[in-house]
């Protein structure tokens, strides 16, 4: 009977816990991913301290190194927008052909006449492009605010870390310092090899994407190639998504259905690459979930924080779970989210070739 009420218990806090996220998003969201942040730059801003150098200067290179990443990746991207917009009016051409032809289809199909579907058409874009308008640019504002409070987050949650972790453990009596000390550490390095990884990972798919479409002979195939690549951080929807915007990009290019085809050999041979020798060799199992709650904490994560709640889903998953691990009354808890067989390796093709040489030697 005790179990049960502390299971009912330990539910009323998770779905008070998941309410309070949901309305306090605009609040939590650049907290979080600048925690989260701040974490893959702990190592690296330790490296720089014992040169020499303080916390606060280290911490400010740190940031500047993420500001200047991210700077060239958006300039990349508008360089090769740019030259997509060069051939825009013939895409614009096509588009509107296609639109016609579907139109046509709809016609013979459902009996639609053309001038009912302009009709509805145009009443349901009616006064809807002020408001568009609007909406972009409160979006775009809202998107600059966050980014400067993430950069700032980022910056105290780095130069204030060690006062944070002395009020962690303050929160705990001193016979369990150490144990909470490893925790801390084991929680940051999740984030760490998890998002490093992923980093590396993303940069290799942007050369093996950029190759392929442009053998293929897609426009602006490096456009492409990074668009795939930096949707990898939402895991299982991202390349769908990056790939669909692809073909979708070359039927509005005029390519015909042998360009389309190689654009999804090319998905499909990177999707292999990536499952069987990127993740495990560059990713790995850092995060130690079974894929049953890597999907839920992908669509909860969509429900509560949209977008960014995909991407940051899968490593505070990832902390979750150590913390469950380090006390005997979370356990069964995160046995429940890791894998079925923790013991047993993921199986790749490295495996596969190292197996084979030690049999010939």
């Amino acid at each position: 009977m005790f179990k049960l009420s502390q299971t009912v218990n330990l539910l009323l806090f998770f779905s008070l816990a998941f309410a309070g996220l949901y309305f306090a998003a605009e609040y939590l969201i650049p907290l979080t991913l600048a925690a989260v942040l701040a974490m893959l730059f702990i190592r690296l801003s330790n490296l720089i301290e014992s040169k020499g150098v303080g916390r606060a200067y280290a911490t400010l290179y740190c940031i500047l190194l993420f500001v200047v990443a991210v700077a060239v990746i958006i300039t990349l991207l508008s360089i090769q927008l740019g030259s997509l917009a060069e051939n825009i009016d013939g895409m614009e051409r096509r588009l509107v052909a296609m639109l016609e032809s579907m139109k046509q289809w709809v016609n013979e199909t459902v009996g639609i006449k053309k001038a009912e579907q302009n009709k509805l058409i145009k009443e349901s874009t009616n006064g809807k492009s002020g408001g568009m308008i609007l909406t972009f640019a409160a979006g775009l504002m809202g998107i600059m605010v966050n980014t400067i409070l993430v950069l700032v987050y980022m910056y105290l949650f780095l130069s204030m870390r060690g006062h944070i972790k002395k009020f962690i453990l303050k929160l705990v009596p001193k016979k369990e310092g150490a144990d909470t000390t490893e925790v801390i550490h084991q929680t940051g390095k999740v984030s760490q090899k998890y998002l490093s990884g992923l980093a590396t990972m993303i940069v290799v798919l942007w050369i093996m994407y950029g190759v392929g479409f442009s053998i293929v002979g897609v426009e602006s195939a490096l456009f492409f190639a990074v668009l795939c690549g930096l949707l990898e951080i939402i895991p299982f929807v991202g390349n769908l998504t990056g790939t669909g915007i692809t073909v979708l990009a070359v039927t509005a290019q005029g390519g015909d259905g042998k360009m389309i085809i190689g654009v999804l050999v090319t998905y499909f041979l990177v999707q292999f690459i990536q499952t069987y020798i990127l993740e495990p060799l560059i990713v790995g199992e850092q995060v130690n979930i079974n894929p049953l709650f890597t999907i839920m904490a992908l669509v909860l994560g969509e429900l509560v924080w949209g977008i960014a709640g995909m991407i940051l889903a899968i490593p505070l998953l990832g902390m979750l779970k150590i913390i469950c691990d380090s006390y005997p009354e979370l356990q069964p808890y995160g046995y429940l989210i890791g894998p079925e067989n923790p013991k047993q390796p993921k199986t790749s093709v490295i495996d596969y070739f190292k197996k084979w040489f030690v049999k010939k030697t």
